[in-house]
């Protein structure tokens, strides 16, 4: 306990929690307190002026970020015949039809994103309470529904996120990580910070991001100045 107090102590040191930082100030202050044995996972907290309550306000996309986000994602497919076969020469984890909704209809979820062919939509609607609540559920809006199996699954395996915004207006993911070079990051967050602008709903009023920050895995969060995302 002595030496997380005393990490924390030199993370305090540092970071000043009530300043604003620029973008290229808080890339370089997180990466150099994430200073942990392992390789600490950048993530960015954005929080935003719309209700999720309101079916015209979800805001949800996807991004391919430039430089990959260094985590390693587990896909799996819904497709049949050649389309299960090429997904899998593609880097897809595990394929499948009917085989595949038996298995993850027992429970198993052991992957971090689902694409599925349009043909099978009838059959992956159907584990809709399994895949739903997880996030998993594949969509047409987002490119995981597709007869383009190889590009999904490359896509996916390269460093496309997905966000979404939860129940407090607030979207999270990770960017990459602390071993990633200063450019590096600040290239994929520019990225990230984009594709959620670009997903504004016509319906939201007022300021649409209204907080930004940024933090290291075990590291303290360090708040960005909207001015500088702007100028």
């Amino acid at each position: 306990m002595a030496r997380v107090n005393k990490r924390r102590k030199a993370i305090l040191a540092k970071v000043d929690t009530t300043k604003r930082y620029t973008l290229n100030e808080a890339v370089k202050l997180v990466k150099s307190v994430a200073n942990t044995k392992f390789d600490e996972t950048i993530d960015i907290v954005m929080n935003l002026g719309v209700d999720p309550k309101q079916s015209d306000q979800m805001v949800r996309g996807m991004v391919s970020m430039p430089n990959g986000t260094g985590k390693t994602i587990k896909v799996a497919v819904f497709a049949r015949g050649d389309k299960a076969a090429d997904a899998l020469k593609a880097g897809a984890d595990f394929a499948g039809a009917e085989d595949l909704y038996e298995k993850i209809n027992a429970g198993f979820t052991g992957f971090d994103r689902l694409i599925a062919t349009p043909d099978m939509m009838a059959v992956v609607g159907k584990l809709g309470k399994v895949l739903g609540p997880k996030g998993l559920m594949p969509n047409p809006k987002l490119g995981t529904v597709t007869p383009n199996v190889v590009e999904a699954v490359k896509a996916a395996k390269s460093g496309q996120v997905e966000f979404r915004v939860d129940k407090a207006s607030i979207i999270h993911a990770g960017v990459g990580k602390a071993s990633f070079s200063e450019e590096a990051l600040t290239q994929n967050i520019k990225a990230f910070i984009d594709a959620v602008q670009k997903a504004k709903p016509a319906t939201s009023k007022g300021n649409y991001i209204k907080k930004v920050g940024l933090s290291s895995t075990m590291g303290l969060g360090l708040k960005i100045d909207l001015t500088d995302l702007a100028a």
